[in-house]
């Protein structure tokens, strides 16, 4: 079930961003995701649009919007490549003309998801968290 996200639901959106960071960043040191949970807790989550898809009374992924920027969308490693990204991201597709998400160069699944999904390359930056580089990409609507 996809749902607008509730305060109850903040802890297991905070969990399943630092499982699926975890699994799909590791080439970012580990204690970078760790001390970041209180910032998302407490900063990010607060200013963003969020929707969750829930099975079973337990949150399976989630997308989070601010504005036309796609700021987070992760689902639990054992969920990936179930559908579940696909599903939230329709959800953002229908409140935007057009999204514009950061995805690290070096999460290659991640950006074949995005590019299967119609987002293109427009450029690279520098993540200023990690140093890592990361694309700019952006879907322009249907």
């Amino acid at each position: 079930m996809l749902r607008a996200s509730r305060a109850e639901d903040r802890d297991g959106i905070v969990e399943i961003w630092l499982l699926a960071s975890l699994q799909s960043h590791d080439f970012v040191d580990a204690s970078v995701w760790w001390k970041a949970q209180e910032e998302l807790r407490t900063r990010y989550l607060e200013q963003a649009r969020i929707w969750v898809h829930e099975e079973g009374g337990e949150l399976q992924g989630f997308i989070a919007l601010v504005d036309d920027y796609l700021a987070a969308l992760f689902v639990r490693p054992e969920r990936q490549g179930q559908g579940v990204g696909h599903a939230l991201l329709q959800v953002a597709k229908g409140e935007a003309r057009s999204l514009h998400a950061r995805v690290f160069t070096e999460n290659e699944p991640a950006v074949r998801f995005y590019r299967r999904h119609g987002f293109i390359i427009d450029g690279e930056t520098q993540d200023p968290l990690t140093g890592h580089g990361q694309y700019r990409m952006h879907w322009f609507g249907a």
